[in-house]
């Protein structure tokens, strides 16, 4: 794929300014600079705002902040949100809490090809190790394959995959929708076909299945899923679980969509526009 190709990286964040700055960090050492920055805020405090400033200023180059009021878990709002902002015509999401190794931007653009969307991937990291890296502010970005085996040898790391590269062969792409691995907290979409769906589902509110319901309504549009393990693979930093209280609610919505092949949002991306409560900084 063309390396003029601009892909925006939207990072969600809420109030996790330690994890946060990892992320930063793994982002500033891509070996893909063809890339801009946005973090998109659900709400976080003055406190989180405040260390997003002070992160910009070291991160080398310039980003965005959106901001919106805390209304609850509204990941769906804050991504399209996000979206809102991009200059880019491809847009990969991330969340705030996910360190992506330092060819993450490079392999999302190898893996990138019109009619398909691609599924990331995610190595799980233990409570234990978690609190080391963002207490001691260790790198574990471009870290030798020594180090992630004896990672996974000690369980502080869920499997190996983020060693590994396969190449971009059909192998990778899934023509109908499966529910099982999906992943927004790193995934690959060209804008174009973000905007044909409407973006993500504002109706979905609370931890659950939103990304379920976005991947279905991609397929139901006409693309792939490319799954992208063993190339995009991020380091999930360890958080307590998160309320599952609308799980199953959100859950049926998404088996309704399968029985109905809807398409777009009816509370989405388009709706999103031009919000008065939206904050947007450019920082850096």
């Amino acid at each position: 794929m063309p390396p003029t190709h601009l892909i925006s990286v939207v990072v969600t964040t809420y109030n996790r300014s330690d994890a946060l700055r990892q992320v930063l960090r793994g982002l500033a050492q891509q070996n893909d600079k063809g890339f801009e920055l946005i973090i998109a805020d659900d709400g976080s405090s003055q406190t989180h705002r405040d260390s997003i400033q002070t992160a910009a200023s070291t991160f080398g180059r310039q980003l965005t902040h959106v901001w919106h009021p805390d209304i609850g878990f509204t990941a769906s709002r804050v991504r399209n949100r996000g979206v809102s902002v991009a200059q880019g015509d491809y847009i990969v999401f991330l969340d705030g809490d996910c360190i992506p190794e330092i060819d993450f931007v490079r392999q999302h653009r190898r893996l990138m090809e019109q009619g398909c969307f691609v599924n990331g991937s995610r190595v799980l990291l233990s409570e234990i190790f978690t609190r080391e890296i963002v207490s001691t502010n260790v790198s574990v970005s471009g870290c030798s394959p020594s180090y992630w085996i004896k990672k996974r040898w000690t369980g502080d790391a869920s499997k190996l995959t983020g060693l590994l590269r396969l190449p971009d062969f059909a192998f990778r792409k899934q023509p109908g929708f499966v529910w099982r691995g999906i992943r927004s907290c790193n995934m690959g979409v060209w804008r174009a076909d973000f905007e044909a769906i409407n973006g993500f589902d504002e109706s979905f509110v609370g931890w659950g299945h939103e990304d379920a319901d976005f991947v279905l309504r991609l397929h139901n549009f006409g693309l792939k899923r490319k799954n992208g393990f063993c190339a995009t693979e991020v380091y999930h930093l360890w958080h307590p679980e998160s309320s599952r209280a609308q799980e199953s609610k959100n859950a049926d919505q998404v088996k309704e969509r399968q029985q109905t092949h809807q398409v777009l949002s009816a509370e989405g991306y388009r709706q999103s526009l031009g919000g008065a409560d939206m904050v947007v900084n450019r920082l850096g």
